[in-house]
């Protein structure tokens, strides 16, 4: 049986030592207490997906704008319309026997209707995205996105109680002051051919996309507390990105955007006709490998630490903006980049010691249970 499948806590716990692998789905615990190998590996399957698709969808969305892609509508479509890819993660695993859970087995309407809701949400946040992506740097828009950090943190304790500790609030204090700092030097980093109305217009819509995000994510928490296992999260993901996709279908079609989708392959894009459906292609698996990455960290671990594990990645971004497109890269954006490192750190060095203190509360708890047993034994 598949130790991710989840349901509510146990009402007794188990005893030292027993496995929860063997047990019925009904029975088994949270999967954040899991610690198994298969726990492990879909976690690093999950980040590494995030990293990829991270970096790779920031570089080709910024790719397409300056070969003369302009229709923010595209930039907004590619970003969802690779929902079928979400159906391999969903079906394989029950036709090679990995799980006897048959797909979409107890998707509920609930479920749905609240799937359909975020996937237009995401929609938003999408075309949020591609507007300041289309005005701003890379390294700049990565770096205000960092801001979605401290919103996660707030809407996290309002919606899901995630604890306030001094790592996570010194965390999103250190993300924020960086992308402040890069505010207070950003007029002096405007793409050429964009003005500064247009450049504040792409700062305010990235924030605006950070804030979308930010909601996102603790949202998602609560609802997979319903999710008892991995497959259903990817049925979500699946239903979701279908809502965004006909969100940006409406508007493609309604600013005639396919044929301007025509048009930039056939006379506009000027790296040619197969370089700019490649480059498409290559957008969409991207971004729904990044999509993928952040459903499945906030399912296996909280919301605050997919946020985390994104404004982490988004140094990485900054610095790919600089090897790749020759982006200004200045003090001011150095210090962000090491505040952001740092509080990045710091919240990694904070789930040490916390999972370090834990392993050693539950070893404690363990002794004296033997300790009470032996005693009563005895008697």
């Amino acid at each position: 049986m598949d130790p991710l499948n989840r349901a509510p806590p146990l009402p007794q716990p188990l005893a030292t030592g027993e496995s929860h692998v063997n047990l019925p789905f009904e029975t088994l615990p949270s999967r954040k207490t899991t610690n198994n190998k298969r726990y492990t590996v879909l976690l690093a399957i999950n980040y590494m997906s995030l990293f990829v698709g991270s970096l790779a969808s920031s570089l080709l969305a910024k790719f397409y704008f300056i070969h003369k892609g302009s229709s923010r509508w595209v930039s907004t479509w590619i970003q969802c319309a690779g929902f079928p890819i979400l159906i391999f993660p969903i079906f394989i695993p029950y036709f090679f026997n990995f799980t006897p859970r048959k797909p979409f087995k107890k998707f509920t309407k609930k479920l749905l209707i609240l799937s359909i809701i975020i996937g237009f949400l995401l929609g938003l946040n999408n075309f949020l995205f591609s507007w300041g992506t289309s005005y701003l740097p890379v390294s700049t828009s990565s770096l205000l996105l960092s801001s979605q950090l401290a919103f996660t943190l707030i809407l996290s304790f309002l919606i899901v109680k995630q604890k306030i500790t001094f790592n996570n609030l010194n965390c999103v204090i250190l993300l924020t002051l960086s992308s402040i700092l890069l505010a207070i030097v950003s007029s002096h980093d405007r793409p050429k051919g964009i003005t500064k109305s247009m450049y504040f217009v792409g700062y305010f819509c990235t924030i605006g996309a950070g804030l979308l995000f930010a909601l996102y994510l603790p949202i998602m928490e609560k609802i997979y507390r319903e999710v008892y296992c991995y497959e259903m999260v990817m049925e979500m993901q699946l239903v979701m990105e279908i809502a965004a996709t006909v969100l940006a279908t409406v508007g493609m079609a309604s600013a005639g955007g396919f044929r301007e989708m025509r048009r930039e392959s056939e006379n506009v894009f000027d790296l040619g006709y197969r370089m700019y459906w490649l480059i498409v292609a290559a957008n969409i698996v991207s971004w729904q490998m990044c999509f993928m990455g952040t459903a499945g960290m906030v399912f296996l671990t909280t919301s605050l630490t997919g946020g985390v594990c994104n404004t982490a990645l988004l140094a990485m971004n900054v610095l790919g903006g600089v090897i790749v497109y020759g982006d200004d890269f200045g003090g001011a954006k150095a210090v962000s980049t090491v505040l952001c490192a740092w509080g990045f750190c710091s919240y990694v060095y904070g789930l040490y010691v916390n999972n370090k203190k834990e392993k050693v509360e539950c070893g404690d708890n363990n002794h004296d249970k033997e300790m009470t047993q032996i005693v009563m034994d005895n008697h």
